[in-house]
């Protein structure tokens, strides 16, 4: 039977493509399209080179779990969140190969029974509500100091600026000291780091939370920019660290 190297590349390029699309869908992050396809491009370029006589030792899981760990790296970076998305595409893939060897087979069992094992993998090593959530890029600037952020967009924030009326965003200290400068200290009590103005436009932002409420320090920035596009917004700063170390520094309004 002949085999095309050309189509070979092609369809695991596609296929690769599908699955890191998928692994942010199912995570909450946008599709981030150009580092998947550019990640996808390796996968279809490995693919190919497993065809080439000399290469097929390629081919073995060795070099298939090390090849698909650069794919997933290349298309999701190396910080907490990408690790969990590397997690979940290589799951995804094998998975998949599973799969087309159990149809190959007509083995009815064996298809149910890595389905389940998937499924429980997911739920031991991935708890919680997958797909639940919208994560988005986040890039704040102020006094010539620039950060970047991942955020969460949370139906729930419905913090708005008493004043002006305006949503609110919201961060954490330590993304507060890196823009303006406070320190934990003045974070945590805000109506006497106001008393003091160590920072002029500084303003009081109520909020209520379950169990009680408060007031945050705020700030209008003089960028920022979400999921790509700009627009004028005020951010409080919580004393606290935002998502407990989870996939996200800040709270975006939906």
């Amino acid at each position: 039977m002949a085999v095309y190297l050309d189509l070979v590349v092609f369809l695991n390029f596609l296929v690769d493509f599908l699955l890191l699309l998928g692994t942010n869908r199912l995570l909450g992050f946008h599709g981030q399209v150009g580092r998947c396809a550019l990640a996808a491009a390796l996968g279809g370029i490995y693919a190919g080179a497993c065809m080439l006589h000399g290469f097929h030792f390629l081919g073995n899981s060795f070099w298939r779990v090390c090849v698909l760990g650069l794919i997933a790296m290349c298309a999701f970076g190396t910080n907490k969140s990408a690790w969990k998305r590397c997690g979940i595409f290589l799951l995804l893939s094998m998975a998949l190969g599973g799969v087309a060897v159990c149809f190959g087979r007509r083995d009815v069992l064996g298809l149910v029974l890595a389905a389940g094992g998937i499924w429980m993998l997911c739920r031991i090593g991935f708890p919680g509500n997958m797909g639940g959530r919208e994560y988005v890029p986040m890039r704040l600037s102020y006094g010539g100091n620039t950060v970047q952020l991942t955020a969460l967009r949370d139906s729930g924030n419905s913090l708005r600026d008493p004043i002006t009326g305006e949503p609110v965003f919201v961060v954490g200290g330590e993304t507060a000291r890196k823009l303006t400068g406070l320190t934990e200290e003045q974070l945590r009590a805000p109506l006497e780091t106001l008393a003091v103005r160590p920072i002029p436009g500084l303003r009081l932002i109520p909020y209520r939370a379950v169990g009680g409420g408060g007031m945050l320090l705020g700030l209008r920035m003089d960028s920022v920019t979400v999921d790509g596009r700009t627009q004028k917004a005020i951010v409080a700063f919580s004393g606290e660290e935002i998502g407990n170390g989870g996939g996200y520094q800040a709270l975006v309004t939906a």
